[in-house]
């Protein structure tokens, strides 16, 4: 945030008998290479050397490294090849898994109280990590008749690796996190166990191209040094089979034919002549060809729809993102064969879709998938701080993006692992990865921002970097971009390195220049913007077509703050941390940021207290907090779902920063670390909605958007205003709304600009009904005659000054709702159970119950995480009512039976039975 060879992704190393062992020789190997074509951390005891990895004996066979022992070099005296051959005795190491920074490792041991609470984390002594630590594993294999690799990359920051007790490369050549690397190590592995060993090199994110945090937490004390990706063990005869990948090309607008194109590169590895078939499938089409290679060459193998009629596709199976339609792939299985004996083989599933993103008259990049344009409703991505990658976990934060009804996920850096990729194409999520910003990788073009200037030695580790990271994310369908700049686009020689990697990858999807308004010689424009905002601006805000508002693609912006619920508070902070939370506005804040302009909650604190009045205590902070997030996030959202049709300077992207924190937060969140959601997150799903009813702040329209495909028609908009008492001061029926599909929107009626009686705090009530006068969009605001007062002459890159606040004070003295709960549970033999809740607003005044909120919890009060509600927060008027579903996996009640806590604006708090 703010402020290989053309054919080769890979660096291949042959046999290490064929390698001189200098730095100096390793560099340009690479160089070479380059132009030649979320668990809690608990107590463990320090154990001796584990099993043995056992390697899949099986040609193409790709066996990950299972885990490690690990220890610091200031503790182990022993040579590099005492350490990294077999036996070597590792009682008092640590053990690693397979993806393990150094600190995850010793926070899985519990050796550090839990970071994420309180200060914890700055009492971990960071000198721990300024020297190399040891990553120790081994393997079995039953013979090596075959050939051996391994293949991998995700070190941070470099790496001398030995196997067998020989160095078989050294840290001037593993180096960077992104950087895939091929080690042939056939000639020293042997029957039996084997022995890897990695001396991990200390990170600094802004002298490495690695991974840093920039603003988002405060860092971890190890800056995330170790192994983060798979180390794989790879076997294969003679022939390799690398780089298997698919081209595709669909017909657009018809979407009835592809053409494909399969390409693979074959290389002979031995020292003789050879003559491999290589076969292909796609589904029920095959393909095949021979290659003749001399001893040591490579070629590229390629088929086409041109040669190979078969791989002209009619009627493909269209992939599309969630919302648009299915998300079908298809898989490529290659062999290599020689003398009708298997050598290698590859795997690789892809999607059939076409991307693009041309620049509008306006300048903003538009995306359209598959011919059909949509505006690209995202969230910024935060992998775990320890980066501990927990697929269940991921799975269920794409889970939520998805019930909010975002489309795309952008990943600033911190690239995460293949499964992630396999799991957004599934889900039909979006993403836009790209580098990050502040540190090493824009340390050539950041301006006044840190980041050191690069050397000659980074310019070939960041092209395998893009070259690599090209190659592995190519054909996944949910990738539409990659952005090769953050805050600053590249200089000239940087782009077209990075841009020479992309086309020799075969990468089809647009490359974006920067997430700012910045362009470069090649990319040309970026089309986006990063005007932020990234802290407190009113919901008004959004709907002004200056800075952040609602116009263009904004590549990350929000208001900042997102204060979790009580919950996940007491769960983060200690008692006298909670009491500065409220009371101490200027007080720095350890869970929000390192940098000192997000240091405090000050612009938030200030506009909570002038808008909602004083908090006079932890709850009634924390309930003011959760109103304002909600109204605040579904006013951005909406404003740019209304604006993305405009004839002049449309609305074509916003990317929420963040979607998620990769540990407890105060800001940037919109689920927090414990998967808990309040009103930043019902609030965006409210404006996300698919067929949505909402105010604009700036016009007082009410608006219909539509994001299904169809067009909707034979609708009923009704919009009643109402004084706190409950009193109704203005209501209006149309009937006969239509609104067409894809994100389209029509104005239903103009609410007046002053309404007789009004009080100065008051609620808009917003209905949707169909044909048949059911309901199918509710939508709820409590406004003020007093407007927000933004001073634009004064914006800064990180928000706009608010002089004066809408007046809603007037909340605080609405009069007491009764709201009775009802529950009912299923059990699903999937392991999910769905909790059914009737909520009832049956006070016997006419005021409503505002933002109703229904909170699944265990016997013991604590929450059900994470769960996915059809709707919350509800706002109910006395004899209204509203069906909610909650599911969940029921193993996370722990046995206990589901309770219900109802909470709401001007409601007591209560728990019931939930079955």
């Amino acid at each position: 945030m703010s402020r290989p060879a053309p054919w080769e992704t890979t660096v291949f190393h042959r046999p290490v008998s064929m390698r001189p062992r200098t730095a100096a020789v390793a560099v340009l190997g690479l160089l070479l290479a380059l132009t030649a074509g979320t668990s809690s951390a608990t107590p463990g005891a320090r154990p001796g050397s584990a099993p043995a990895t056992s390697v899949d004996t099986a040609p193409g066979g790709t066996t990950p490294l299972a885990g490690y022992a690990i220890r610091s070099t200031a503790e182990v005296a022993d040579s590099p090849a005492a350490v990294s051959s077999p036996g070597y005795p590792t009682a008092g190491w640590y053990p690693a898994g397979p993806r393990s920074t150094v600190l995850a490792a010793l926070l899985a041991a519990g050796k550090y109280a839990d970071p994420f609470y309180s200060a914890n984390q700055q009492k971990i002594p960071a000198a721990d990590f300024a020297v190399p630590w040891w990553y120790r594993s081994d393997f079995s294999l039953t013979d090596t008749a075959s050939r051996t690799y391994l293949d991998f990359s995700g070190v941070i920051s470099a790496a001398d690796v030995y196997v067998n007790g020989k160095q078989i490369a050294d840290k001037g050549t593993v180096t960077g996190a992104y950087t895939q690397h091929e080690l042939d190590v056939t000639e020293l592995v042997k029957p039996g166990t084997n022995t890897v060993a990695f001396r991990i090199q200390p990170n600094d994110p802004k002298k490495n191209l690695t991974m840093g945090w920039i603003d988002w937490l405060q860092p971890p004390p190890d800056e995330n040094m170790g192994i983060v990706r798979d180390v794989l063990v790879r076997r294969g005869g003679p022939v390799a089979l690398r780089d298997a990948h698919v081209v595709t090309a669909l017909a657009v607008p018809s979407l009835s034919s592809a053409d494909l194109t399969v390409k693979a590169r074959a290389r002979n590895d031995s020292a003789a002549p050879v003559t491999a078939t290589v076969a292909g499938t796609v589904g029920d089409v095959s393909f095949s060809q021979d290659v003749t290679l001399a001893a040591h060459e490579t070629k590229q193998i390629t088929f086409t729809p041109a040669t190979h009629t078969q791989l002209r596709l009619k009627a493909p199976r269209v992939w599309w993102p969630a919302g648009m339609g299915a998300q079908p792939l298809y898989d490529l299985a290659l062999t290599a064969s020689v003398s009708a004996r298997t050598s290698d083989t590859a795997h690789e599933s892809f999607g059939i879709r076409d991307v693009k993103a041309p620049l509008n008259a306006a300048g903003a990049r538009q995306y359209a998938i598959n011919g059909r344009p949509l505006l690209v409703k995202g969230g910024g991505w935060s992998p775990d701080e320890y980066l501990r990658w927990d697929r269940a976990y991921v799975e269920d934060r794409l889970r939520y993006a998805l019930d909010l009804g975002l489309n795309t996920i952008r990943l600033e850096g911190h690239i995460e692992p293949d499964e992630f990729f396999e799991l957004a194409d599934r889900y039909g999520m979006l993403t836009l990865p790209g580098w990050e910003c502040c540190d090493k990788w824009e340390g050539q073009v950041n301006g006044d921002e840190s980041g050191d200037p690069w050397t000659p030695a980074d310019y070939p580790v960041a092209k395998a970097s893009m070259a690599a990271e090209a190659a592995r994310l190519r054909d996944h369908p949910s990738v539409i971009s990659f952005l090769i700049g953050s805050d600053f686009a590249p200089d000239r020689t940087i782009e077209k390195m990075y841009v020479d990697a992309l086309n020799a990858a075969d990468w089809a999807t647009p490359v974006v220049a920067a997430a700012s308004d910045n362009s470069a010689p090649i990319s040309g424009s970026s089309g986006m913007k990063m005007t932020g905002p990234y802290d407190w601006v009113p919901p008004s805000y959004w709907y002004n077509k200056q800075e952040g508002g609602a116009t263009g693609f904004n590549s990350e912006t929000s208001a900042g703050p997102d204060i979790p619920t009580l919950d996940t508070l007491r769960r983060m902070l200690s008692p006298a941390e909670l009491d500065t939370l409220w009371k101490s506005p200027s007080a720095k804040q350890y869970h929000r940021s390192p940098s000192p302009t997000f240091a405090t909650l000050k612009l938030y604190d200030d506009a909570l207290t002038g808008r909602y009045g004083a908090p006079t205590g932890l709850d009634d902070y924390v309930r003011k907090a959760q109103l304002a997030q909600y109204e605040n996030v579904r006013a951005q959202f909406e404003a740019y779902g209304r604006n993305a049709k405009d004839a002049t300077n449309p609305a074509t992207g916003v990317v929420y920063w963040m979607f998620n924190s990769g540990w407890t937060s105060l800001h940037w969140q919109l689920t927090d670390r414990y998967l808990d959601q309040g009103g930043a997150y019902f609030g965006a799903k409210k404006a996300n909605e698919p067929l949505h009813i909402q105010y604009s702040y700036d016009n007082r329209a009410v608006t219909v958007v539509n994001g299904r495909p169809a067009a909707a028609s034979g609708l009923t908009a009704r919009v009643s205003l109402f004084s706190l008492d409950g009193a109704r001061k203005y209501d209006r029926t149309v009937t006969g709304v239509s609104v067409g599909g894809g994100g389209a929107s029509t104005t239903a009626l103009t609410v007046p600009a002053s309404v007789s009686g009004l009080s100065t705090t008051y609620l808009a009530k917003l209905v949707l009904t169909d044909g048949s006068g059911q309901e199918v969009s509710r939508n709820v605001y409590w406004l003020s005659t007093k407007p927000d007062t933004l001073d634009y002459a004064h914006t800064d890159w990180f928000h706009t000054p608010t002089t004066s606040y809408a007046d809603l004070k007037g909340l605080a003295s609405m009069p007491r709702a009764e709201v009775r709960t009802t529950g009912a549970t299923t059990t699903g033999a999937d392991g999910t159970s769905t909790t059914t809740v009737t909520v009832r607003s049956a006070g016997s005044g006419p005021a409503p119950a505002l933002l109703t909120d229904v909170h699944l919890v265990d016997a013991k009060g604590a929450p059900v995480l994470p769960v996915r509600w059809s709707d919350n927060q509800v706002s109910l008027w006395p004899g209204e009512s509203a069906t909610l579903t909650a599911t969940y996996r029921t193993a996370d009640l722990h046995g206990s039976a589901p309770r219900l806590r109802v909470s709401g604006w001007n409601t007591p708090t209560v728990t019931v039975p939930g079955n």
